[in-house]
């Protein structure tokens, strides 16, 4: 019987309460958050041609992270209207790496707030101890929602090592305090709430 594939050494979680930005106070603050683990990178050392091996092992660390930021967010599935992912791949990988993330995080986050029409924004880069990521976020279920267009800023002091990897998915409730800039459309648009694009 073989282990798992990443190890998980730790997680880190942020989140912001944003109450304004020098304009008028919102009704409620919008928050966003983040959570990012840092794993063992298993294929170092050398170029691997199949990476699938990877897939449903870090589709449920997503579904685990996802439940994980949901709570820090206040547990309210149903507030959650935007969504980001990323991942920072230590010295030693590659770029391809850190793409291993992409599709299984963003299913294992869908699953653990169950819904998510929109692609998940994603990013990646390979980095150096302490480096960090802008994790875009986007409406989670319209991509062109122009006020939710945003990004989060992620890092770990003493992460990734060479060999690791930092894994991070991102969230937030509403948009950007004081939106209102044309661009997209709102989601008054498509039969949500008022919002301006």
């Amino acid at each position: 019987m073989t282990g798992p594939l990443f190890i998980q050494r730790k997680t880190c979680l942020v989140v912001e309460e944003i109450h304004h930005d020098f304009g008028p106070l919102p009704d409620r603050p919008a928050l966003k958050g983040a959570v990012a683990a840092v794993v063992s990178n298993p294929f170092v050392g050398g170029y691997v041609a199949d990476l699938s091996p990877a897939t449903a092992e870090l589709r449920e660390l997503g579904e685990h992270l996802g439940e994980l930021l949901i709570s820090h967010l206040g547990g309210a599935r149903d507030e959650i209207d935007g969504y980001g992912k990323g991942a920072i791949v230590g010295a030693a990988g590659e770029i391809e790496h850190g793409a291993m993330w992409h599709i299984p995080g963003g299913g294992g986050m869908r699953a653990a707030l169950g819904r998510g029409e929109a692609i998940v924004p994603s990013t990646k880069k390979v980095g150096p101890i302490g480096a960090r990521l802008d994790v875009p976020l986007t409406h989670l279920e319209w991509s062109y929602v122009g006020s939710h267009y945003d990004a989060i800023e992620v890092g770990v002091p003493d992460g990734p090592r060479p060999n690791e990897l930092v894994l991070i998915l991102a969230m937030a409730v509403g948009g950007r305090v004081d939106a209102r800039l044309a661009g997209g459309f709102s989601l008054a648009d498509r039969g949500g709430p008022g919002v301006p694009a």
